[in-house]
């Protein structure tokens, strides 16, 4: 399927960070990521993210990577943005050649990891993909997985590079958020959260939408939140925000993504299989999360969607 993602309207909305599904071997079912990247499309999505974090990309190979990325693109008419970062430049260049070849409409790209480089390497290995790959590019900076942050000097600075059009925030340093946001205002460049429960206070200072894991599973809601914040209707985006919270706190008790493949499980959407070393969630967190989507599931939104 040919995808369109415009440079001119920065990434906007939910973006699903999607699960990989595995059958009780720890093979991908394809069959089930076809049909989670259908439901979630057909819940009105602004687009999907394959193989990221949420996707278990660590335990992934490259073939799986790019399988993954290839199956959603083939499934879907929304943009498919694809997971293909890493701590080493030579690796992300080649996922992402690959995941272009694949047929991605844009690329995740997570700050390196481990080897903590100072900010003059870190924007040299992302002018590195930028400069060789005519995708949309987005910057993934969650410091509490890599051990070392995007800097806002950096990132103000890669943003002028007319193929890296966005931000995704997992820091929590709101501070920090809001001066990537004004040092970007003039670029052709979108900040999106990736921390869900702070969706809403990102957007109240400009981010312009969410790559979401509750989306996996509240894709409707999530999409309300997200819109009415964007049209300047903070009353009813507070509103669906707080009736997230609780699911927010619990979709988070344990590494992701080990709590939302539980309660996509409890939704009907596929077993809870985890690949090594990720484990099922917690027998003390599983009925309380199957409550809170359970209420969810009898409370209809107050946002019209």
């Amino acid at each position: 399927m040919t995808h369109t993602t415009s440079t001119d309207e920065p990434f906007r909305g939910v973006y699903p960070a999607m699960t990989t599904p595995f059958d009780a071997n720890g093979a991908i079912d394809y069959d089930q990521l076809r049909a989670d990247a259908q439901r979630l499309e057909s819940a009105g999505v602004d687009g999907l993210v394959a193989v990221g974090s949420t996707g278990e990309s660590a335990t992934l190979t490259h073939d799986e990577h790019v399988e993954v990325v290839r199956a959603v693109v083939e499934t879907v008419d929304v943009p498919v943005i694809a997971g293909a970062g890493s701590n080493s430049t030579r690796e992300m260049l080649e996922l992402s050649h690959r995941s272009a070849d694949a047929g991605a409409d844009g690329l995740l790209l997570i700050s390196p990891y481990y080897n903590k480089p100072e900010p003059a390497g870190m924007e040299q290995h992302y002018r590195t993909v930028a400069d060789e790959i005519d995708l949309p590019q987005i910057l993934y900076n969650v410091p509490s997985r890599t051990g070392r942050n995007i800097e806002v000097e950096t990132a103000a600075s890669l943003a002028e590079h007319e193929n890296i059009v966005g931000y995704k925030a997992a820091s929590g340093d709101l501070s920090r958020i809001g001066e990537v946001i004004e040092r970007t205002r003039d670029e052709a460049f979108s900040v999106l959260s990736g921390d869900d429960a702070l969706t809403l206070p990102m957007q109240s200072l400009g981010a312009t939408g969410v790559i979401s894991v509750t989306a996996n599973v509240e894709p409707e809601r999530f999409g309300a939140l997200v819109g009415a914040a964007n049209s300047g209707d903070f009353a009813s985006a507070r509103e669906v925000h707080e009736e997230l919270a609780p699911l927010f706190r619990a979709l988070f008790v344990e590494t992701n993504p080990i709590p939302v493949k539980e309660a996509m499980q409890i939704r009907g959407y596929g077993p809870a299989h985890l690949r090594s070393p990720l484990t099922r969630l917690s027998e003390e967190y599983r009925a309380e999360l199957a409550g809170i989507l359970a209420e969810l599931s009898e409370e209809p939104s107050g946002v019209h969607v």
